[in-house]
């Protein structure tokens, strides 16, 4: 069994919500049962001018050294749960045929992603500019391909590396009109 913890904001987690949580994330994580596996699941209500209310169901699977994260909104927590649900399920099945049936046939040491560390203040809540949030990952050398498997695994638009033949630190994203890009840094000659 899978250790899932249930969080909310700005919306308190009944018996009922915390029940269908852990029957439907945890229906999705036993199609790929490995060991270690740890589940977030944070349960949001979100107000704006423009959308109105919002739910939103956010779930982070910790698989090995990898990260698996969607996010589903729905008119209600139920809908969003269940939307979830269904997305992590497809991305813990392309995780084990891109990441897992890939290693099998070549050595591949997959990044690690840490926790965010929050850094939200009064101050930063009224400052649209400030800083409100921090990650600090582990840069793990690795291909190109590699580490757009692991932007897809995110769902982040874009995924920081090592570079595993230069050493460098690059930066592939997803790019607005389809595709991917990649920044690199100017490597210099030393004979300019």
């Amino acid at each position: 069994m899978v250790d899932i913890k249930i969080s909310g904001r700005r919306v308190a987690i009944s018996d009922a919500l915390r029940e269908q949580v852990e029957d439907k994330i945890g229906d999705a994580l036993k199609v790929f049962d490995i060991k270690p596996m740890a589940c977030d699941v944070v349960l949001r209500v979100d107000k704006s001018h423009s959308y109105g209310k919002r739910n939103a169901c956010e779930v982070t699977v910790f698989v090995r050294d990898n990260v698996v994260r969607v996010v589903a909104s729905g008119d209600d927590l139920e809908a969003a749960i269940d939307d979830a649900a269904a997305k992590v399920s497809r991305q813990l099945r392309k995780y084990k045929t891109r990441v897992i049936d890939k290693s099998r046939s070549k050595h591949y040491e997959p990044a690690v992603v840490l926790e965010p560390l929050p850094v939200e203040t009064a101050e930063a809540a009224e400052d649209d500019d400030a800083l409100v949030r921090e990650k600090i990952i582990d840069l793990k050398p690795m291909s190109v391909d590699e580490a757009l498997v692991q932007i897809d695994l995110i769902g982040h638009d874009f995924y920081v590396f090592v570079d595993e033949i230069t050493g460098l630190t690059n930066v592939v994203y997803r790019r607005n009109d389809g595709g991917y890009g990649i920044i690199k840094p100017k490597i210099e000659d030393e004979d300019e």
